[in-house]
């Protein structure tokens, strides 16, 4: 019976330990897998009128350039510019002549707008390949 209860033991922490080891390379990996995309807003306007990204995991860095007020950022599929993809939402306003960040934005392909409200700009494309 001790034989079969060590087993059990040695099998159980065999397990759990390669689990553990597991999640930490996929936390590993998926904080190397997100990028960053940088978009600058001035006065009624994005300098980059349109992005193309491959399928994945991104950060979204908005610069407020001299726009004289806060800024936003909303991204949505082109075909519902209304549902927005609250992640990609910045996580504070961005205060005149500084920058913040989204959450990470998980994309998959197909085409989306950009665009920001409180600017307000014109809607531009996204294209994820």
């Amino acid at each position: 019976m001790k034989q079969i209860i060590s087993i059990f033991v040695m099998v159980f922490a065999l397990t759990f330990s390669a689990n553990a080891q597991d999640k930490m390379a996929d936390k590993k990996m998926s904080k190397k897998e997100v990028t960053t995309v940088s978009l600058e807003q001035t006065k009624g306007a994005f300098t980059q009128e349109s992005v193309t990204l491959k399928e994945g995991a991104y950060v979204f860095e908005i610069s407020n350039n001299n726009v004289g007020h806060q800024v936003g950022f909303v991204l949505a599929p082109k075909s519902n510019p209304d549902a927005h993809i609250k992640t990609a939402y910045v996580t504070k306003v961005v205060d005149n002549n500084s920058k913040e960040s989204s959450n990470v934005t998980y994309l998959k392909k197909g085409e989306y707008v950009y665009f920001c409200p409180m600017n307000p700009t014109p809607q531009y494309t996204l294209v994820v390949e």
